[in-house]
């Protein structure tokens, strides 16, 4: 097995890259970072995503895993998320192994996410069920049983009191409805026991940018299931994208 392997993080702003230990989840060397293309069309971010691979100097035969904001079946990208409507129904990962003339692992961003939270960081060695979610400009989610990830999960879209569930408890809501840490954690409250009563998992991670400030609020849900604040932070989709290219 070739324990080095490339993750690429492409988002909405911004697309980070890095040469990854995928037995140690350790970044080998810098991590490396450019804005994402105005308008996100695909011949824009493979370009982008050429020039990112050529920075971190790999050879041909080096594994590329890029995670991305959308459900993903068959390499194809089923939805857009802050890019190009272009990716709807896309055959991305063809596309990007013609483009860049190597093996591609094309995945979903809050899956990557999660399987390295549940093989590197906050779930390393837990067994049974884990649940990832990610609070940010929605909620995004990953399921990981026994180290398995079941991918495409979109526990964000979960209907809870007629409302879609990210519409009233993501970290952006809180941010415009200029929620207290004590009443948006009302909020997530009835969304985690319901996704728990759903699926009685064995932990909740929680990652997004607001999980720095976990301490204002995970400690005032009340839950069966552990809820622990994620570990790997922004270097979660670049390992994860290069830990899963062994899975493809």
């Amino acid at each position: 097995m070739n324990k080095i392997a490339i993750g690429i993080d492409i988002g909405g702003t911004g697309i980070k890259a890095g040469l990854v230990d995928i037995v140690t989840g350790e970044l080998l060397g810098d991590r490396v970072r450019v804005e994402t293309p105005q308008g996100g069309h695909p011949k824009d971010i493979v370009r982008v995503t050429s020039d990112l691979i050529e920075k971190l100097g790999a050879g041909k035969d080096t594994a590329v895993g890029v995670a991305f904001p959308s459900a993903i079946q068959h390499g194809i990208t089923l939805l857009a998320a802050n890019v190009s409507e272009k990716w709807i129904g896309f055959e991305a990962e063809k596309y990007f192994e013609a483009k860049l003339k190597r093996d591609i692992t094309f995945v979903n961003d809050a899956d990557a996410a999660g399987f390295a939270e549940a093989r590197y960081g906050a779930a390393k060695d837990q067994r049974g069920l884990v649940i990832m979610t990610t609070l940010g400009t929605g909620i995004g989610s990953a399921l990981i049983y026994n180290g398995v990830l079941i991918p495409n999960a979109e526990l964000g879209h979960l209907e809870i009191d007629g409302h879609d569930a990210e519409k009233r408890a993501s970290a952006v809501v809180r941010e415009k409805e200029g929620l207290s840490y004590e009443n948006w954690a009302k909020r997530l409250q009835r969304y985690y026991e319901h996704v728990e009563m759903l699926f009685t998992p064995e932990l909740f991670i929680v990652g997004g940018g607001v999980s720095k400030s976990h301490e204002k609020f995970l400690p005032l849900l009340k839950l069966r299931t552990p809820i622990v604040p994620a570990e790997l932070f922004n270097q979660a989709g670049i390992l994860g994208a290069a830990a899963l290219t062994e899975h493809s």
